[in-house]
């Protein structure tokens, strides 16, 4: 299918990123502390994670097992999506449940950057993308934008302020690519054409429009210079064709490509993606949460969040990895159900404290199980 432009910048819900978010060790007790005070029973309580298979999300993993006494459900697909046809599955598998769905992105606090994560297991302690789906389905939407800034140039004309634009940009019946929204970038005439100063063997030179005159004003440069950080968002949206299914192998880029010029042009364009992945995730999954017969009945909590994985440091396996809340949907056994913004579940997840009294020793738990007889298979 070809995913179509809005017309518009399209608007993001406020998604906050805490300079200090709440560490896993912290998150994940409190978490099972808000479980018990909804209700559910220590237990018989069946966790599920939404989660990225990369290798830096097993400390979440093992930290859900320790708290809650079980591995959680594996509900997710590569890139934090929600695998909405596992609902059944995990509805059956315990009394009470709990989903936690999270994209990731990496850190590495030594350079301050975001979407790298540092590989213990490569032979260098290399630093690598993170997430790599996030990070891969950017790459090409990257690469156009940057093509974009250096081939869209502005000066200031002997008639006024003109926009030399490459004659590939020029094109609109293009059926994939950074697509120009002309009339906001050049003048138009009263019929909506844009009105030419002169042809250049790879460029056409236009008449600036008026409004991104003003906006510019004074950095209008005298000589023809790229347009670099000036091509914002409202200027620009991409055509691609994406051939997918749901939660198949495009469903991220689908989430993300109405939201590509935001993305691009962040400071941080993979922490950006990840937060935007999370939020379209929850709002998806939650429309079929309410619908599922199989949670009806049951107390059920989804929580959405980002985890960040700090890049681990020498001498440490796991990353030390922070979540941040985004939103929750709390469903009681009669089929109630309510909403939390971040504001909420941020501050009911603080009211809990981290002391979890029934917290599984793994250690205890693993010598145990070496001690115990072996069983013989009775073989049919």
């Amino acid at each position: 299918m070809f995913e179509q432009p809005t017309g518009v910048v399209e608007p993001l819900a406020d998604y906050r990123i805490d300079p200090a978010p709440m560490r896993y060790s912290q998150f994940v007790p409190r978490l099972y502390g808000l479980c018990l005070g909804l209700g559910m029973e220590q237990g018989r309580i069946m966790p599920s994670r939404a989660f990225c298979s990369d290798e830096s999300q097993g400390y979440p993993v093992i930290l859900l097992a320790k708290h809650f006494g079980a591995f959680p459900f594996d509900h997710g697909h590569v890139g934090g999506i929600v695998a909405t046809d596992r609902h059944g599955p995990h509805a059956h598998h315990g009394q009470d449940l709990v989903i936690v769905q999270a994209s990731h992105v990496g850190y590495d606090a030594q350079s301050g950057t975001f979407g790298v994560y540092r590989r213990l297991q490569s032979a260098d302690d290399e630093c690598t993308t993170s997430c790599g789906k996030i990070c891969a389905v950017l790459d090409l939407y990257q690469m156009e934008y940057r093509f974009a800034q250096e081939h869209i140039l502005i000066a200031r004309g002997e008639t006024g302020p003109v926009v030399i634009v490459d004659n590939l940009l020029v094109r609109q019946n293009r059926d994939e690519g950074l697509m120009l929204h002309l009339q906001r970038l050049v003048r138009c005439d009263v019929e909506g054409h844009p009105s030419y100063v002169r042809s250049l063997s790879t460029a056409k030179v236009f008449y600036m429009a008026a409004s991104l005159a003003v906006r510019l004003a004074e950095r209008i440069p005298t000589t023809p210079t790229p347009i670099g950080e000036a091509l914002t968002p409202d200027l620009f949206y991409f055509r691609r064709k994406i051939v997918s299914d749901e939660e198949g192998r495009g469903h991220l880029e689908r989430n993300l490509i109405r939201f590509m010029p935001q993305i691009v042009t962040a400071p941080a364009p993979a922490l950006t993606a990840a937060k935007i992945n999370t939020q379209i995730e929850f709002d998806r999954a939650y429309r079929t949460l309410v619908t599922e017969p199989a949670y009806r009945g049951k107390r059920l909590l989804f929580v959405a969040g980002l985890n960040v994985d700090v890049s681990p440091t020498p001498g440490r396996i796991f990353p030390l990895t922070k979540f941040v809340p985004w939103a929750a949907y709390w469903q009681s056994p009669n089929g109630q159900g309510e909403t939390w913004e971040q504001d909420e579940l941020h501050g009911r997840l603080l009211e809990q404290t981290t002391d979890n009294p029934h917290q599984v020793d793994l250690e205890a738990a693993i010598h145990e199980m070496e001690r115990v007889e072996g069983v013989t298979l009775r073989l049919p």
